[in-house]
């Protein structure tokens, strides 16, 4: 468990730097510039999620139990995860309407996949896995929105061409990861075989 925790100080912490310093980034960027910051920024991330993949899969051989979701649990993480993967490219896909719309679908598409998977596992391990990423989500979505407000940032509109790559891109890449790459990459099929 102390690999999982200090993995996530880390990688969160890395990228929690615009929400609480964002004035010191500034400042190191212009000190050290940019590319040796974004590449320290990159290391941290990195041993911060290798540590975290690590100590969850520790965690996961010996789990301590605090609760035990009701079956329909998973199947609420499941169509809630679908909204995940449908924001996550709303992010990258150029002029598409969620983006327009919300701003920021990728720190949304951690929040929703935080909650999702808060609500099927009652692990300890699950607990402060995702809970941390939910509660960075929820700090590092107002920071975002304060941030656009401050500067008066102006989204490009969706068009239906945009907004349709967007879902079927997320419509495909959660088939692929329910069917196979969730039993594949975790160990756990989300459909239960």
């Amino acid at each position: 468990m102390a690999a999982l925790i200090i993995g996530l100080v880390l990688f969160l912490g890395a990228h929690s730097v615009r929400i609480f310093a964002d004035s010191w980034r500034a400042q190191r960027i212009a000190s050290m510039g940019e590319k040796p910051w974004k590449g320290a920024y990159t290391i941290v991330s990195l041993i911060g999620f290798a540590l975290i993949v690590w100590g969850f899969g520790m965690a996961r051989q010996h789990p301590v139990v605090i609760w035990s979701p009701p079956r329909g649990m998973n199947h609420l993480a499941a169509l809630l995860m679908l909204f995940s993967f449908i924001l996550l490219p709303a992010a990258y896909v150029p002029r598409n309407a969620i983006k327009a719309k919300l701003h920021h679908p990728m720190v949304l598409s951690v929040k929703v996949w935080a909650f999702a998977h808060l609500l099927a596992n009652g692990n300890l391990a699950d607990v402060v896995l995702f809970g941390a990423f939910l509660v960075w989500a929820v700090l590092d979505f107002r920071a975002a929105r304060q941030r656009d407000r401050a500067g008066n940032v102006q989204y490009a509109a969706g068009t239906a061409k945009g907004t349709a790559i967007t879902v079927v891109i997320g419509l495909v890449a959660y088939a692929v990861f329910v069917f196979w790459a969730h039993a594949f990459l975790i160990g756990v099929s989300p459909l239960g075989f």
